[in-house]
Parts: structure tokens; C-alpha cells; sequence
């Protein structure tokens, strides 16, 4: 069965940086789109954001400038890059992925188990 791992999450304080990792591994054809959701503590989880096989991104307004992803289509891992965090961006972070089985009429959304980001003074 197909896995996603997250990694890399941590303590910060606001202004720091932390990088996020992601590793999907099991019987996997191809990786379409991927992404990464947030969920605060009493917050609805949102798309923090997406790239698309062809490396097409697209960034929640509330982390564009800060966030950067990237995603290694031959080794089958997403990257978030996160700088200048703010409080408000505390919560589990998971990783998805939209992946497409050797039966290639065949995809199904794949979700990490998540990794906790606390930014905190």
C-alpha cells in the first residue's frame, strides 16, 4: 500500500525557518498533484499549497512570499520550506498526494500522518 511520511516539523520561534519533508513510497506509477493542508487547534484545515506534476504552485495568500515547495519527481518527495513564521501559522501540517497505480485508469488522494509546527516565544 502506498505511504506518505512527513518529517522535519518543530518549535520555532516567530521569524525562524523551518523545512518540512515528505517521502511517498508503495506501488506507485506516477505522482500527479501534491500538496500541503494545515490544521490549527478549533480551525477548519486548509490548503496551504499545491504543485502540479509539471511544477505549476499555487500558495494560500496567507503564505506567499514565506512558503516555498518544491517536489523531486524521480525520488517521490515533496519539500515545504518555511521562513519568517508567524504565530499564526502553528498547526499539523500533512502532506498529499494524488497518486496514479499501475492501472492507470486509477488514482486515489493519499494523506500523511502528519507532523506538528509550533511557532512560539
Amino acid at each position: 500500500q502506498v505511504q506518505l511520511v512527513e518529517s522535519g516539523g518543530g518549535l520555532v520561534q516567530p521569524g525562524g525557518s523551518l523545512r518540512l519533508s515528505c517521502a511517498a513510497s508503495g506501488s506507485i506509477f506516477r505522482i500527479n498533484a501534491m500538496g500541503w493542508y494545515r490544521q490549527a487547534p478549533g480551525k477548519r484545515r486548509e490548503l496551504v499549497v499545491s504543485i502540479s506534476s509539471g511544477g505549476s504552485t499555487d500558495y494560500a495568500d496567507s503564505v506567499k512570499g514565506r512558503f516555498t515547495i518544491s517536489r523531486d519527481n524521480a525520488k517521490n518527495t515533496l519539500d515545504l520550506q518555511m521562513s519568517s513564521l508567524k504565530l499564526e501559522d502553528t498547526a499539523v501540517y500533512y502532506c498529499t498526494a494524488l497518486i496514479q497505480h499501475y492501472d492507470r485508469g486509477l488514482q486515489i488522494a493519499y494523506w500523511g500522518q502528519g507532523t506538528q509546527v509550533t511557532v512560539s516565544s
